[in-house]
């Protein structure tokens, strides 16, 4: 492939394509979607390495797969914050963010009824990649508004400045590229 970035992850090798953020910073963008192989492959080793926990919580839509998979094979529900209000949702609580991937700001929502599943639980915060921490921060922030028990936050990457924190979890350091 040209353009990649090539890099080992949960034993895996992948190449990510090389993608401009802006005029001065290139990432690599990594995407589970279809690659069940590394999705169970980084949800065993997250798990091993996570706290314990109650419930998971992930955003719609790329920490989906990884969130799904890590309830599976712990036998531990998970929540979704949906991008948007769906007629079924009763009373939504909702987060404003600003991610790195996303030209505009977003606003993530939890129905009362998964609010209600986060109410007085451990809660284990999931996504693919944590890079500026916007929508961990917006994911934290719903969890306590939910009344939940944030006992851990792990990505699969830590990119950037990402890779220095120590309150997060994560697999593999991914570097930014700069122009």
């Amino acid at each position: 492939m040209a353009n990649t970035y090539k890099m080992t992850i949960a034993g895996l090798e992948r190449e990510l394509p090389i993608c401009p953020l802006n005029d001065k910073i290139d990432i690599a963008a990594f995407v589970m979607f279809s690659d069940v192989e590394l999705t169970m492959a980084v949800a065993s080793e997250l798990l091993k390495r996570s706290p314990y926990f109650d419930v998971i919580l992930t955003a719609e839509s790329k920490g989906i797969p990884l969130a799904y998979e890590m309830s599976r094979s712990s036998g531990k529900p998970y929540v979704v914050a949906r991008k948007s209000v769906k007629l079924y949702m009763t009373d939504p609580i909702a987060v404003t963010v600003k991610s790195i991937t996303t030209a505009d700001e977003q606003t993530l929502y939890l129905s009362q009824e998964k609010a209600e599943m986060l109410k007085d639980k451990k809660v284990l915060i999931v996504d693919d990649v944590i890079s500026t921490g916007e929508s961990l921060t917006a994911l934290e922030k719903l969890a306590t508004e939910a009344g939940g028990d944030i006992t851990g936050k792990s990505a699969v990457l830590a990119e950037g400045d990402a890779a220095d924190r120590k309150d997060i979890i994560f697999l593999e350091k991914l570097p930014l590229f700069f122009k």
